[in-house]
């Protein structure tokens, strides 16, 4: 898998954020294989999310993996991971490679069509620490990442791409928020790995 990676990047400047992006941190081949490995070997499932007051099936497929003993809650789920799958640790520790940090656990989310979609919230939960450290893959299908500031009008737009890495820390989760919307556009499905590290 070396040979097939890149660490060419990009740091975006915009306040109270440290995001940097690596468009082809794997490459198209080894994106290929990845995704039709992760789409056909992760044991997906369906959650149920309030909102309002109302339950709702959530628009997209989830999995949890980590270490032992670290769940991990949003929206009012509380996700138990399972045991990290040999595929998912060579993915991790090439992440880790590049950034040099040590990942407990990955959330993937499989967004089966332009329906599917992530609405607007910070990785700001309290098991992941005072300054989060998300390191997020995607393999599949293009789809735009939205960022907005909390206080000022300010937003930014990303195409996430097949094999791209984008990694978020310092305090970019106390200012912003994202998401990947909804489109009506024809797109085909895509899958993404953010890794964190639970306290």
């Amino acid at each position: 898998m070396n040979s097939l990676f890149n660490n060419e990047s990009v740091i975006f400047d915009i306040p109270d954020a440290d995001i940097t992006y690596y468009p082809a941190f794997f490459n198209v081949e080894i994106s290929d294989q990845l995704f039709e490995e992760l789409k056909h070997g992760i044991p997906w499932q369906q959650d149920q999310i309030r909102v309002y007051g109302k339950e709702y099936l959530q628009p997209r497929l989830t999995a949890l993996f980590g270490n032992e003993g670290k769940p991990y809650s949003y929206s009012n789920i509380i996700m138990q991971p399972h045991p990290w799958t040999h595929l998912l640790q060579k993915i991790k520790y090439k992440v880790e490679s590049e950034i040099d940090e040590q990942f407990t656990t990955v959330l993937l989310n499989y967004y089966r069509d332009g329906k599917d979609s992530n609405g607007w919230h910070a990785d700001n939960e309290k098991e992941l620490g005072i300054n989060p450290i998300i390191g997020s893959l995607s393999f599949g299908a293009e789809r735009v990442f939205q960022l907005k500031h909390n206080s000022i009008n300010l937003r930014k737009s990303i195409v996430l791409e097949h094999g791209s890495l984008l990694l978020m820390k310092g305090t970019t989760q106390h200012f912003w928020k994202h998401q990947i919307p909804k489109t009506s556009k024809p797109v085909g499905d895509r899958i993404n790995l953010t890794f964190r590290i639970i306290k």
